[in-house]
């Protein structure tokens, strides 16, 4: 009898997505060198934009933790919006249900919904509340990872974002193989690290949409 289990309960370690989807930590430092590559620089208006955009969330998480709703209206939508997700040619769907076969002597069905999806199903976007700290985001990957091992053509490169509207990590998924990005911090003092997020995920886009 085949066992369905929610993707937030199948998936919560790395090593359950090493051993339930057979994907392994890329040992090769140049796998994932795109959110390294050297990045098309934000006009003023962009760079304007997202310094109101951390100061709204600054604001709104002095009165306590940011429910997820929250979290994608005052950031996530903004970063979206100028990152072109929601124009031609990308196509952006939010709580999308995902189902993935899980590996393994006992029938298992993972089942989960992500929270957004972009770009045919080649950009993940998954965003956990603010309550979560940096040490729970980074315990967040493995269920990006199982959302992205759903997609039907993993030989194609795919990248992910998990975020809790305070910190950001990237990931990239192929021929099962994932890295992940350096931590981006919103309440960084010295600069607003929104900026290479925003850069990235265009950068990221770029690349699919050239690819496709």
């Amino acid at each position: 009898m085949t066992n369905v289990v929610a993707i937030a309960e199948g998936i919560s370690t790395f090593r359950q997505v090493e051993e339930k989807l057979g994907l392994l930590l890329a040992g090769d430092p140049q796998f994932f060198l795109e959110w390294m590559d050297v990045l098309m620089p934000l006009t003023d208006m962009e760079q304007t934009r997202l310094d109101q955009v951390r100061r709204n969330y600054l604001y709104q998480l002095s009165d306590g933790i940011l429910l997820e709703e929250t979290i994608k209206m005052v950031v996530l939508s903004p970063l979206l919006e100028l990152a072109g997700f929601y124009q031609s040619p990308y196509k952006f769907r939010a709580e999308v249900p995902v189902e993935i076969q899980a590996l393994g002597e006992n029938d298992e069905i993972l089942r989960g919904r992500i929270d957004a999806l972009v770009l045919q199903e080649r950009l993940w976007i998954v965003l956990i509340e603010s309550k979560r700290t940096t040490f729970e985001l980074e315990l967040a990957l493995p269920q990006a990872l199982a959302y992205m091992a759903a997609s039907p053509d993993s030989t194609q490169p795919l990248f992910g974002m998990v975020t809790n509207g305070s910190s950001y990590l990237f990931v990239k998924m192929q021929d099962q193989q994932y890295a992940v990005s350096d931590l981006f911090s919103t309440r960084s003092p010295y600069r607003n690290t929104l900026h290479e997020v925003l850069k990235i995920l265009k950068h990221l886009g770029q690349l699919l949409t050239q690819s496709a």
